[in-house]
């Protein structure tokens, strides 16, 4: 789940379109060493396989930093009992590791967490009881781990909901920089797009079918399909990465539609005000007045 979306949207259907996107076969691999338990590790056989060729490095610049654009996205989304990670827990993670350059998905993964109860079941449709079948979660989760030690940067839809569930109960902290594809990447305008649009939009303006399922790898899988189609890929992540902070617009009354059309929200986080996450330069191209808000004064 990535917290509530910026508006409703209907479910609808649209048959036999999963298996066009995953109809590639999965290659076949070594048979895997049987298990001793439902606890028990993964355990991999050593490879046939010809040593493979060192990995491309990530430039750097002249002082060793990483450059701007990250050559691998882990793209995650959760699944959780409810909107507040001091009372609920995540039940499932999906995640795809993601080659930009490329445009080319390298791994994937999805598990679910043991949980009792789901208040959330209607809308995610995961039971309390499927969670505690027994099955490799921690597998899951260390496959889930080496993916994020390869990435170079976290994207998520709503990523200010699905990054405060890392760091609780089994879920690892993730020491990445976080991008959001529905406020910080700012999409084309020929996409004709709204302000932080849902993902079911996004896929829809880049041309990728869309199913009624609802789990975790399932908007992994959408914003994928949308990288792999965006020639300009490396300057939207770019820009993405630009340090962000709260801006307040000051805008009358009458012409609070203004604030509205670019992606301002009402009284979210800040209590009667308009306000949004820019970087400097998004704040300076703007047609009204902004000004900074301080951490203290949003809601939690």
């Amino acid at each position: 789940m990535s917290g509530p979306p910026p508006e409703q949207d209907s479910l609808w259907q649209q048959q036999d379109l999963l298996g066009s996107l995953l109809a590639a076969p999965a290659s076949a691999g070594p048979e895997p060493t049987p298990a001793r338990g439902p606890e028990a590790e993964l355990q991999l056989l050593p490879s046939a396989e010809p040593e493979p060729e060192p990995e491309p490095q990530l430039d750097r610049g002249p002082s060793g930093e990483q450059r701007a654009v990250p050559e691998f996205l882990l793209i995650l989304d959760t699944e959780t009992s409810g909107l507040d990670p001091r009372e609920h827990v995540c039940l499932e993670v999906g995640a795809i590791l993601f080659h930009v350059s490329g445009r080319a998905v390298l791994n994937q993964v999805s598990f679910l967490l043991p949980a009792h109860s789901n208040p959330a079941e209607a809308i995610n449709g995961i039971a309390p009881a499927i969670t505690r079948l027994p099955q490799p979660w921690r597998q899951g989760l260390a496959c889930f781990e080496a993916m994020a030690a390869h990435a170079d940067a976290a994207l998520a839809h709503n990523a200010r909901f699905d990054r405060q569930w890392f760091g609780r109960q089994e879920l690892p902290e993730l020491a990445l920089p976080w991008i959001c594809s529905m406020d910080d990447i700012r999409w084309p305008a020929e996409r004709q797009l709204r302000p932080s649009p849902s993902v079911r939009d996004l896929a829809l303006a880049y041309g990728v079918p869309v199913w009624a399922a609802h789990r975790a790898l399932t908007d992994c899988i959408y914003l994928a399909e949308v990288f792999a189609r965006c020639d300009d890929l490396e300057l939207l992540l770019e820009a993405a990465l630009e340090p962000r902070e709260l801006f307040r617009a000051r805008l009358p009354y009458a012409e609070r539609h203004q604030a509205k059309q670019a992606g301002f929200r009402w009284n979210n986080p800040v209590p009667g005000a308009w306000t949004r996450r820019l970087s400097a330069r998004e704040a300076m191209a703007l047609p009204f007045a902004v000004e900074p808000v301080a951490e203290g004064s949003a809601a939690a």
